[in-house]
């Protein structure tokens, strides 16, 4: 007997529930968990025919099925193949997004330098309170995972994981199952020492394995709080006299050296920003001592996603500022559009 589409999903939909349950999986639930649009009795029929195949075995009189280890084979083998493309693709997708966009804000930073004559600062897209979209396992070797994590906005993180010993493809599956299922579209502080200690019951003898991961996600997360900043322009300083004096260009530019600093300027004006995300601070008004001479504009920029970031230009009070604020307005809208598209674009 051939193994059709519609059974091959039915014995995937098995499988899936009974790795989330544990418990032996009746044709009503697998009515509500797959997308056929079958009477139970229909899928009870398919199940017999699964049965009688190998692929699923019947513990119990009038109880549910449950995967023998034929099911679990051909699961591992061909289902989960697609699963690790697509991972593998959507991996491939996200570094190639990420390192252009680093590339367009480096280029961003010096072109705006260039055109306005004054030092300017741009921050990398980032999200508040990410949460986790996708945990992927995989073997590097026999003593080795790759534990890709993908958190919102897309950003990816690989690590590498040390495991004492050698784990099979449905120990992985299980593990992958398992960390999605309960982890997926969680923020860092939404798990729970509770939900740890139960995850890593259910892993048994890999519940190290599970901490291991938690932990990845925690440091994936928290690791987005250092926000990348890309400047340029800084020498533009020394154009206008009133700050060429060379105790304050000097304490400008360390400014400028010092990321977090800067990280923490454009963070705090990013969230103030009204309506139109462009903000004007004059003198002391930016709260950095070294600045206090300079005027700050700021606009903040969304990629879609929750991914939010803010460019700035710094120069003298005497700055242009029509100039400023309508070269920034153009960056801000050009960016937007050019990774809002390439958003709709993705999901449709």
């Amino acid at each position: 007997m051939e193994l059709d589409e519609r059974k091959k999903k039915i014995l995937q939909a098995v499988i899936r529930n009974y790795l989330e349950t544990g418990e032996p999986v009746g044709s009503r639930t697998i009515s509500k968990y797959t997308d056929l649009n079958l009477s139970s009795a229909t899928i009870r029929n398919e199940m017999a025919d699964l049965e009688e195949m190998g692929y699923i075995l019947q513990p119990h009189t009038s109880a549910g099925r449950i995967p023998s280890d034929k099911g679990y084979r051909l699961y591992v083998d061909t289902m989960m193949e697609e699963k690790e493309r697509e991972a593998v693709a959507m991996q491939e997708m996200l570094v190639e997004r990420q390192d252009k966009l680093e590339t367009l804000l480096k280029k961003i930073a010096r072109a705006l330098a260039q055109n306005t004559q004054y030092a300017t600062m741009i921050s990398a897209p980032q999200t508040k309170r990410s949460k986790l979209k996708f945990i992927q396992l995989s073997r590097v070797d026999a003593r080795q995972l790759l534990a890709v994590i993908v958190s919102e906005g897309n950003v990816i993180k690989n690590n590498i994981l040390p495991v004492q010993e050698v784990l099979d493809d449905e120990t992985l599956l299980k593990l992958n199952i398992l960390l999605n299922t309960q982890l997926n579209g969680l923020s860092i502080d939404e798990i729970s020492l509770g939900m740890i200690a139960a995850m890593k019951q259910q892993a048994g003898i890999h519940s190290q394995i599970v901490s291991e991961v938690i932990d990845a996600v925690a440091e994936a997360i928290r690791a987005e709080e250092d926000v990348e900043i890309y400047t340029s322009g800084t020498n533009n300083i020394f154009r206008y006299p009133e700050l060429a004096d060379q105790q304050k260009a000097s304490e400008l530019i360390n400014t400028f050296e010092e990321k977090q600093l800067l990280g923490e300027l454009l963070s705090e004006t990013g969230t103030e920003s009204g309506e139109t995300g462009i903000q004007v601070y004059i003198g002391a008004e930016t709260q950095v001592q070294s600045m206090k001479d300079c005027s700050v504009v700021t606009a903040s920029y969304e990629l879609g996603g929750g991914m939010k970031g803010t460019i700035g230009i710094v120069g003298p009070k005497r700055m242009d500022y029509d100039r400023v604020v309508s070269t920034l307005r153009t960056i801000q809208t050009q960016l937007e559009e050019l990774y809002g598209n390439e958003e709709n674009q993705q999901h449709e």
